[in-house]
């Protein structure tokens, strides 16, 4: 357990960037840290409200502590109010400077809530589709008392398979999702569950799963005390970190490089944080695998394999020895597109630098062999000395929820995959997920279990999955679908029944995810900052409305488990079950003593309580009297500072070994595809990459005046030497095109881009009929989905392949699109 001296809510933890507090600037438009340094990304103007003067003088009747739900980075925001005869509004929205975590930093996102709150495309009370296709608001009650009457007796006809449940990553932002979906999954019984997890992040999940014996103990870079980062795939200079939650990475990267120390990007595009860099390699998309594999026969070939403490830890090292043999630089090097000269100095600076890091994120899991890039890059790491260890990369140990400090320390039960498997491409279960990318097969595929409903929690698969056309049409055949989104989008279009949740204003909140991933130890919380809607009262102990996500989930869960749904005491009686459930497997004989001392009133703050209480900084319920408790985190209204990551191994560990495994024989299984791949010839066709941007985490966000404003940003990004084969200028429409279909898009020059690569963002295409985004819907964009494979998939992770396509660029004639190249395919 931390030692309590430790835990303070006084002042930020001593740091380069504390001064870098935003503000907006009404003057200038600019984004700036109040020590004068511009942040280029967040150029946003301030205007989120002229009528209330925000600006960075702008004072309100109250100030709000809140942890913003927008992005990884998790902020801390200040929020100050105005009261009005409407009730409170919100003036100025500014990085809270006392924060211990985010130490007033802010990016553009957070200023956008005020427009997410009073957007008025948002939805305020249930919609149903009506017989022509339009939706009309109904009552809460109605909306469930028609899920009474629909969603059992689907399932009785057809089975529990007939319905698929799919949830995406906003509701990692969402303590009340978060907690309460997996309730429904169990009541449904259904083996068909999707997210948004394979289209991002599986392969390192389940590399760290195999490794470690988690799939939340993921290891972060330890950035404030590295002399070395090489990031790969990676853009957190825009991002702020991925499965790595680091607000202010720019102020972080800046203060390590005046210390001395270095930054090494490799990617096939002069990113943000690449510019900011001191090396930058231009890889070959999908090419990673090869890079890492280089780096690892180096440092057997050339004696540097040093684990240093972690040796007696580790299983599997004579396997790693004899396999990376087969990989010297010089048989890789030109799949990977670098020198081999190149990956031998990378490995040698990994090993040769005291404190390093090799960190990859995005780029390295969206690819064919995804999952072996997630497994190399820790390996490197673990074979160099650099893992759970000050400056490389560390655990973090998080105060509540995160299964790597509860039960038995140091060995475990590890994980198991592919306990199931898709019914038509038989792609296998991981983390009790299937590919997203086999939702429309699933729907489409008459036969036992054919998927006849669906319940999307939190997610836009029209934009964000492989051929979105192939699933809005497949949606549309659907006996029943329900929707809980905030708006009717392109993906909520398709259903019979929305539900939409409170705004994120109307909401308290605790970080259950992005806690075990940051890059500092810390426990907050924050309240709502404006009350609920009219006519909507304040739930339990004023904390959450009636329409709360977590009732939501469980109003739906009462119903398909055959429980009253409409009285506040059965859901009270149904929540006290499952948290009496969990007392019993953990607490034994003290579990009925134990669930009267917890406090929270209702519903996640109960289960926040006793997270926190049993937690590794927690109480105890009173035999650690300075620890924890959902009082305590409350009673401090900046957060709690844990300190910074410390060594956890073997603490850590829940493999069934007890140890490291490096060779865990999925990995090694996936080689012989590296070796085929080897012997193919490479191509000169034109590749597709992706791209992030601070102001489009996700589609919806492209809906908020402030991040819509400025230079469109959906263009397709190409370098000057590609443009001029096929006679293209800057801002000139292109086609882009493959055996999937065809896009256009405004071409935007960019010397920035490895030659033959070109860049599209992700999560565009707000053209379709029936959404109603009216801002985005002025500058659609196009979605790169429609050139995307639903089929190519890392067969490892199931995650798909959204990097290193090939297309075909051509100039586009002087003609009106197509439905195919303007359209993801569904019908109008």
């Amino acid at each position: 357990m931390q030692p309590v001296a430790d835990m303070t809510t006084a002042d930020p933890p001593p740091s380069h960037n504390r001064s870098h507090n935003i503000t907006n600037d009404v003057e200038t438009g600019m984004t700036t840290h109040t020590n004068g340094d511009t942040l280029a990304e967040a150029n946003v103007e301030a205007d989120i409200g002229t009528d209330v003067g925000a600006d960075a003088g702008a004072k309100g009747d109250r100030v709000h502590y809140r942890i913003c739900p927008l992005c990884e980075a998790c902020c801390g925001l200040e929020i100050h109010t105005v009261s009005s005869a409407q009730g409170p509004k919100v003036v100025a929205i500014r990085g809270a400077a006392q924060d211990p975590f985010s130490q007033g930093y802010l990016c553009p996102k957070g200023v956008a809530l005020k427009n997410l709150h009073e957007d008025p495309d948002r939805l305020r009370q249930p919609m149903r589709k009506q017989a022509d296709g339009r939706f009309t608001p109904i009552s809460w009650d109605d909306a469930f008392a028609e899920v009474q009457q629909r969603l059992p007796a689907l399932r009785e006809r057809h089975g529990a398979d007939a319905v698929a449940v799919s949830i995406g990553n906003p509701a990692s932002h969402k303590i009340g999702l978060f907690s309460y979906f997996p309730g429904l999954v169990r009541a449904l019984g259904t083996r068909n569950i999707f997210s948004a997890s394979t289209l991002d992040q599986m392969p390192k999940q389940l590399a760290c799963g195999l490794m470690y014996g988690h799939w939340l103990s993921v290891p972060v870079p330890d950035l404030p005390r590295s002399d070395l980062l090489i990031i790969l795939g990676a853009n957190p200079m825009v991002s702020n970190g991925s499965l790595w939650t680091v607000p202010d990475y720019r102020g972080k990267a800046k203060a390590m490089r005046a210390r001395g120390g270095r930054i090494i990007v490799i990617d096939p595009r002069r990113t943000e944080t690449a510019q900011a860099a001191d090396a930058h390699h231009a890889i070959r998309p999908g090419g990673d695998v090869f890079l890492l594999l280089g780096m690892l026969h180096t440092l057997f070939d050339e004696g540097l394999v040093k684990p240093g403490r972690l040796a007696e830890h580790l299983q599997g090292l004579e396997t790693l020895q004899a396999l990376a043999r087969d990989y010297p630089p010089e048989r890789v090097a030109s799949h990977c597109g670098l020198g081999a000269d190149t990956l031998r100095q990378l490995a040698r600076d990994l090993a040769g630098t005291e404190r390093a890091a090799l960190y990859g994120r995005v780029g390295t899991c969206t690819q064919r062999f995804g999952t072996l890039n997630s497994w190399l890059v820790d390996v490197l790491n673990i074979l160099t000395g650099h893992l759970d260890a000050p400056g490389g990369l560390m655990f973090p140990k998080a105060a509540a929820f995160a299964a790597n400090t509860m039960g038995r320390s140091g060995q475990g039960k590890g994980v198991t995959i592919g306990r199931r498997h898709s019914r038509v491409s038989r792609a296998p279960e991981i983390m009790g997920e299937l590919p997203l990318s086999c939702l429309a097969e699933e729907i489409e595929t008459p036969g036992d279990a054919q998927v006849r409903a669906l319940i999307t929690v939190a997610c836009n698969p029209v934009l964000s999955a492989p051929n979105g056309g192939r699933l809005a049409r497949a949606l549309e055949g659907l006996d029943f679908m329900i929707s809980l989104d905030p708006y009717l989008n392109e993906t909520s279009r398709h259903a019979h029944l929305i539900l939409p949740p409170p705004s994120p204003l109307q909401d308290w909140h605790y970080d259950l995810v992005f806690s075990q991933l940051s890059w500092r130890n810390h426990a907050r919380w924050s309240g709502p900052v404006l009350p609920p809607d009219e006519g909507d009262p304040a739930g339990p102990a004023g904390q959450d409305s009636p329409q709360a996500e977590w009732r939501t989930l469980l109003r739906l869960t009462a119903i398909v488990a055959g429980q009253p749904h409409d009285s506040d005491a059965a859901l009270q009686a149904l929540d006290d079950a499952a948290l009496m459930s969990e007392l019993r497997r953990n607490a034994g004989d003290q579990a009925e003593a134990l669930f009267e001392r917890i406090d929270g009133g209702a519903g996640p703050a109960r289960w926040l309580d006793l997270a926190l209480r049993s937690g590794p900084y927690g109480d105890g319920f009173g035999a650690r009297p300075d620890g924890l408790s959902l009082a305590r985190v409350k009673a401090a209204p900046h957060g709690i500072d844990l300190g910074e990551l410390t060594p956890r191994i073997p603490e850590l560990l829940r493999t069934a070994s007890g140890r490291i495994e490096l060779a865990p024989q999925p990995m090694l299984d996936d080689l012989a595809d590296v070796d085929a791949a080897l012997q193919r010839p490479l191509g000169d066709e034109l590749l597709l990459i992706g791209r992030r941007e601070t102001r489009s985490n996700n589609s919806w966000m492209h809906n908020l005046p402030v991040l819509a404003k400025g230079k469109a940003r959906c263009t397709l990004m190409v370098h000057p030497d590609d443009a001029a084969r096929v006679g293209l200028a800057d801002g000139q429409v292109a086609r882009l095109s493959n055996a999937r279909g065809s896009l256009l898009a405004p071409v935007e020059l960019s010397a920035d881009l490895r030659v033959g690569v070109v860049s599209l963002p992700h999560g565009w295409g707000h053209d379709l009929a029936g959404a109603q985004l009216q801002v985005a819907a002025r500058q659609p964009g196009v979605n790169m989905n429609l050139l995307l494979d639903e089929e190519s998939r890392d067969p490892v992770s199931g995650t798909s392949v959204l990097s290193g396509v090939p297309v075909r660029l051509s100039a586009a004639p002087a003609v009106a699109a197509t439905p195919t190249e303007r359209d993801a395919g569904s019908p109008a």
